[in-house]
């Protein structure tokens, strides 16, 4: 059975910790505050660390979930990399492009997997549109426009929106048209002053041909949205990423395929055991943790400037 340890209980990290409980997986939970790492050891049956050093040196790990924020995530990885152990690190993968490159390097040094946390390509009418792309069944895949709004949550504080948010619909945008893109052009700004970060975001990612992305992400909508307008030269597909509703849309006909509601962290999780078992890297790579930091950054570098930014 594959033992996998949580390091950060807070905030995303007990959804992490109940998934693994519930696939069995679970061997250990850490967090810098102590009546939480021993609360959820008492209700989990694990132990229970306040120190990531303390559970890697004490336990027997074949992985280590990293929830903590952002700006940590370089310093855990590195350790949990280190004692040789994998590594699942949520996003963004780093807070910079360097890093993220180092980071890399250290799991090739180490020979073990490194995912980052791209929970949507797990979504369940995610998936069945990348389907839906690679058979061609509704003709060349042309723009994609997503929208991620939502008031900010109070637990985000070291990064911005751009990082935070917008990442999940880059990776997205590249995983589906199966590239990155080669021109950035982005405006970001903070409603909400004095803010340190931005929190809001209008990018448009430009891909080879005709293959446009359109990202709009804010803190500022008052209800949560998350959707996608995938337009292709056939038809259209809109998704919606909470309700995982699928409306295909071709000529004056539309379909909505009947599809049972999967959480998409459980089958997330669930691929970075097997990926573990087989030995095999998950579906989501270093590479592609560094790609959308790079994306992330020409987002910010874009918006600076008010020009676009040209990728390698």
């Amino acid at each position: 059975m594959v033992r996998i340890g949580v390091v950060g209980t807070g905030g995303w990290g007990k959804n992490h910790v109940r998934v693994l409980n519930e696939l069995q997986c679970l061997a250990a939970v850490c967090d810098m505050d102590r009546e939480r790492a021993d609360a959820f050891s008492k209700s989990f049956h694990v132990p229970g660390y306040a120190s990531l050093d303390d559970m890697l040196k004490k336990e027997k790990l074949d992985a280590v979930t990293i929830c903590t924020p952002a700006s940590t995530h370089f310093q855990m990885a590195t350790k949990v990399l280190a004692a040789g152990t994998n590594a699942f690190v949520e996003k963004p993968m780093t807070t910079t492009v360097r890093d993220a490159e180092q980071l890399i390097q250290a799991a090739k040094d180490a020979n073990r997997a490194l995912t980052v946390g791209f929970i949507e390509r797990f979504n369940p009418p995610i998936t069945g549109l990348k389907q839906m792309i690679t058979e061609g069944k509704m003709g060349e895949p042309i723009l994609l426009e997503f929208h991620r709004e939502n008031r900010r949550g109070q637990n985000i504080s070291d990064v911005g929106i751009v990082k935070d948010a917008s990442v999940h619909d880059i990776d997205t945008a590249c995983w589906l048209f199966g590239e990155v893109p080669k021109v950035v052009y982005a405006r970001v700004g903070a409603a909400f002053v004095p803010l340190e970060h931005e929190d809001f975001a209008a990018i448009l990612l430009g891909f080879s041909g005709q293959k446009t992305a359109f990202l709009v992400t804010n803190w500022v909508t008052p209800n949560r949205v998350r959707t996608l307008s995938a337009v292709f030269s056939g038809g259209v597909v809109d998704v919606d990423f909470v309700t995982q509703q699928t409306s295909i849309h071709e000529g004056a006909a539309t379909t909505v395929p009947a599809r049972p509601y999967q959480e998409p962290l459980m089958l997330e999780l669930k691929a970075f055991v097997e990926a573990i078992q087989a030995k095999k890297q998950p579906l989501v790579t270093g590479k592609d943790g560094l790609n959308v930091l790079k994306v992330a950054e020409a987002v910010l570098a874009s918006s600076k400037s008010g020009t676009p930014i040209y990728l390698g």
